[in-house]
């Protein structure tokens, strides 16, 4: 009786059931009753087979488990390094032929890490040099210690290298130290014990910190954490908007802390220009930081009893996004959106970030500005902007390669260090050279920035790429030494080693006169997951903890990728 379906065979009673199931579930059961391992084999041995599939099966479950939260902790892209040490453990093949790829990754997210921070960290250079001292001094002094307890404890090089990266969250820092050994596996095997131990231990850190109050007599709170707010004002005090205290629109000043929009004089409504004469009896829209606000309202006239942004029938707002490339790098002032449409700029929204349009504040790509402007000229300046979703997501390929290519270039520069030599590599080198260039923004026509989302798409694809490629290649060796008892010291001289150098760092911001939120920042910078900023974030809502943590995060970075090359020959 081949070929009978299951319904019809319930129906014949058992007996045709048994007769069924002698004659047509041979098959089946041989299938079921062969031995597992002969299963696995052969889904190895096709994955062995197929490089690309299993790279991208590696990426695919490490999201999955990177996305799983253990208590406050997860993993991130990370989860792609600890899936990819799983799967290389079942067969040393599955880790082959994967060096070009993983330099590839590695290069992509170190470059887009240096462009995202060069802005940033330019410009607070001077403000914080002293900071990027201590935090360069822990690191070397940390480094120094790691290579001590080592040699005392009889662990390898190799794997204090990659104890080093891992607690301090350092990818770059890995593949430099691999580099250093000439690809040898044990650096990620350090690194992956060491990692959740870096993380798990700054997040207490953190949590302990913010219970502190820190005097902070060098640091203090920025305007900009009350938010930005708009009143309307009648003027009793005729002036030009120029000659309002703390106004933001003067070409060739810095700083400031409020805009004028809005300007109604009679039955009309217009845009206020800086340059205007403010006559008594007018009505404008003051745009700023709370506390700036209210001083320019003293000095004005007194707050009307009206809300002039209510009346959109002669001027409008709207926030546009700025696209054209061309764009890129210039200066509010340097847009001339008064003159050519009668507009103004009053906010940029930059990320999560809301800020007041000074008139020195430099454009990039990916910006929302808030424009007010007169009805009929909005779409004259959404055209000049680009406002354009599909050009924020494009990437220069041209301008990304030369600075990638700069950055590799750089990275072959070798120092002499005692009997060995150290170099930025292909980590630090495209690290340093796209902080340049992301500060620099654009040369000429070359436009070195990307939009902020390109930039973090291709950064996140770099860093999985390159994370599940060491994983695959370590994990051999991963399972030989992970659970063993070196394994188990590395863990711990990881854990002391990363307290002490954080109890250094909240040492050095209290004694700089810095406030608790910037040395909050400051030590999720100084290990550098993006997780350790927002659990710092969730326990201190101030801009100067992400201030912080953008001062520190790539001065860290270079050090460790150079101090790593050291851990690893000494």
């Amino acid at each position: 009786m081949p070929n009978v379906s299951l319904f019809s065979v319930r129906i014949g009673g058992a007996h045709r059931f048994s007769q069924w199931q002698k004659k047509s579930c041979k098959p089946l059961a041989r299938f079921q009753i062969s031995p597992l391992s002969e299963n696995i084999k052969g889904v190895i041995d096709i994955l062995a087979e197929t490089p690309i599939l299993t790279l991208f099966v590696v990426i695919a479950l490490g999201t999955v488990l990177g996305s799983i939260p253990f208590g406050p902790l997860r993993f991130g892209p990370a989860g792609a390094l600890f899936v990819g040490l799983f799967v290389g453990a079942l067969d040393p093949r599955l880790g082959e032929g994967m060096g070009l790829v993983q330099t590839v990754g590695l290069a992509l997210f170190v470059y887009t890490i240096g462009l995202a921070a060069g802005p940033s960290f330019v410009r607070e250079f001077k403000r914080q040099y002293k900071l990027y001292i201590g935090a360069t001094v822990i690191l070397i002094l940390m480094a120094g210690c790691a290579v001590a307890t080592g040699k005392f404890l009889g662990i390898e090089p190799g794997m204090v290298g990659g104890m080093y990266a891992g607690v301090l969250t350092a990818t770059p820092a890995l593949a430099a130290a691999q580099d250093a050994l000439d690809g040898a596996m044990s650096p990620a095997v350090g690194y992956s014990i060491a990692y959740p131990v870096g993380v798990i231990v700054t997040m207490i850190a953190l949590t302990i910190l913010a219970r502190f109050t820190f005097p902070g007599k060098n640091d203090p709170a920025h305007a900009a954490s009350e938010g930005l707010v708009n009143t309307t004002v009648v003027v009793d005090n005729p002036m030009r908007v120029s000659e309002i205290p703390g106004i933001a629109s003067v070409p060739g000043t810095y700083g400031g802390s409020v805009r004028v929009s809005y300007l109604r004089r009679g039955p009309h409504t217009f845009v206020a220009h800086p340059a205007q004469e403010l006559l008594e009896g007018d009505a404008i829209v003051i745009v700023g930081y709370p506390q700036a606000v209210d001083t320019a309202v003293e000095a004005v006239g007194h707050v009307a009893d009206l809300n002039l942004t209510e009346d959109r029938s002669e001027v409008d707002f709207q926030w546009i996004l700025v696209s054209d490339s061309h764009l890129a790098g210039r200066t509010i002032a340097d847009l001339y959106i008064p003159l050519r449409y009668g507009a103004i700029i009053t906010r940029i929204r930059r990320g999560d970030e809301v800020m007041l349009a000074e008139a020195e504040t430099e454009v990039q790509l990916g910006d929302r500005v808030l424009v007010v402007s007169p009805v009929g000229m909005l779409s004259k300046v959404k055209s000049y902007l680009g406002n354009s979703e599909k050009e924020n997501t494009e990437v220069d390929y041209m301008t990304a390669g030369m600075g990638i290519a700069l950055g590799v270039a750089l990275g072959l520069i070798t120092l002499p260090l005692g009997g060995a030599a150290v170099a930025l590599g292909s980590a630090a080198g495209p690290m340093v050279v796209g902080i340049w260039l992301g500060y620099l923004e654009r040369t000429g026509p070359f436009v070195w920035g990307m939009p902020a989302s390109a930039n973090l798409t291709i950064r996140q694809f770099g860093l999985v790429i390159f994370l599940a490629t060491v994983g695959l290649s370590s994990g051999q060796k991963f399972a030989s030494t992970a659970f063993s008892a070196e394994g188990l010291k590395v863990g711990l001289v990881a854990g002391v080693l990363l307290s002490v150098m954080l109890v250094l760092v909240g040492f050095v911001g209290r004694t700089l006169g810095l406030s608790m939120p910037r040395t909050a920042g400051a030590m999720a910078g100084f290990v550098g997951q993006p997780a350790l900023l927002t659990h710092a974030q969730s326990l201190v809502d101030d801009p100067r903890t992400n201030s912080g943590y953008s001062a520190l995060f790539a001065i860290a970075m270079i050090v460790k990728i150079i101090a790593v090359q050291a851990v690893v020959i000494l």
